[in-house]
């Protein structure tokens, strides 16, 4: 796989732009941008519609609340699939929530983007059962939510989206990462776990890998808090809550995954490259991101990973921020990641490339 071409990179179809993926419109000539979601891309939006390969696409009806995504005109919905996949919202009475509720969206669609690139299935919640639907609900009034998944369905807490909040419980916790896509990444590992590894020889690899997933969960999240992670830890598991079950340990390990494909790629659509010889004493050979590494081994994408994550490390250190990348991949989670690289390969393989989530 080479890096991206320019035609792969999200621009605005007007002037050629730079777009981020939540752009509603261009940041230079004001066009306004919807994405045609069978190739990921940009195009013009129009309340009139927009005519794409024969086929009419209109804005969402979520597009005030800030959803960009479009809407096939055959489809028997005014919302796009990103918003269909939410299966329940915040009460009506809970004006934080629904304030708060764009930005989480925004995660989600982000987090969507990347499953399509990356070839994965979703198949949503009103197909089958056990498919993949969100309820983005909140513990603002005081009901409790409790972040997760079961059966499909991911559970996202909105009052998480405030910072003061997510930030105290990210120090109270001991987590050195703790984002609302994290949670989705997370969560959605939780998903790909039930979906792909249900047969003989993975689900025996699996268990070799992250542990027996049939030991009783209650009694680990007992024993987590009550004692916390064990000694050496850090020797076996890319985190501490990664420790607390085999579920957990294989949904952060997927999380990371997605972390590390993700940036990478957007890395790759900026064009940024290592240059040997300007980083003499740092990288031996030209570090040149790839904006698919489904055709690539693991090795080669954890090596250009560990030369750019230590630069990005550096640049957020410069601006007084903490790591960008506050982790390190010791070999155990090297091969548990390589479990993840191949399944998400095999079950990719021959999906098109679509174009980089900036």
């Amino acid at each position: 796989m080479s890096a991206l071409s320019q035609s792969d990179i999200p621009r605005c179809p007007h002037c050629g732009a730079f777009a981020f993926l939540e752009s509603l419109a261009c940041a230079i000539c004001a066009s306004p941008l919807g994405i045609h979601v069978p190739t990921l891309t940009f195009v013009l939006a129009s309340p009139e519609g927009t005519e794409v390969d024969g086929e009419t696409w209109h804005e969402c009806a979520n597009r005030p609340a800030g959803c960009n995504w479009l809407v096939a005109a055959a489809d028997d919905s005014p919302r796009c699939f990103a918003c269909r996949l939410t299966r329940r919202l915040p009460d009506a009475s809970d004006a934080l929530a629904w304030e708060r509720l764009p930005e989480t969206d925004s995660a989600k669609r982000r987090l969507l983007v990347q499953l399509m690139r990356l070839g994965l299935p979703i198949t949503p919640f009103w197909e089958r059962e056990g498919g993949l639907g969100f309820d983005l609900v909140s513990s603002f009034g005081g009901e409790p939510v409790v972040i997760g998944h079961a059966d499909g369905i991911i559970t996202i807490d909105l009052a998480e989206s405030l910072d003061d909040r997510r930030e105290a419980l990210r120090v109270k916790l001991g987590e050195p990462y703790r984002t609302m896509l994290g949670h989705f990444r997370h969560e959605v590992g939780h998903y790909y776990e039930q979906v792909l590894v249900t047969d003989e020889p993975l689900l025996g690899e699996c268990r070799a890998l992250f542990g027996d997933e049939r030991a009783s969960y209650q009694e680990a999240i007992d024993r987590h808090y009550a004692e916390g992670a064990p000694d050496g830890w850090q020797d076996e598991f890319i985190s501490e809550y990664a420790t607390m079950h085999p579920w957990e340990d294989f949904a952060e390990t997927f999380a990371h995954y997605l972390h590390i494909t993700g940036t990478l790629q957007t890395t790759a659509a900026t064009g940024l490259v290592l240059d040997a010889e300007r980083a003499s004493g740092y990288v031996a050979d030209d570090i040149v991101p790839l904006a698919d590494y489904r055709d690539e081994s693991l090795e080669r994408m954890l090596s250009d990973w560990r030369s750019l994550s230590l630069v990005f490390n550096r640049i957020n250190r410069s601006m007084g921020l903490r790591d960008l990348y506050p982790f390190v991949l010791p070999e155990p989670v090297v091969r548990k990641l390589g479990f993840v690289h191949r399944l998400v390969t095999e079950v990719g393989r021959g999906a098109p490339a679509a174009p980089a989530a900036l």
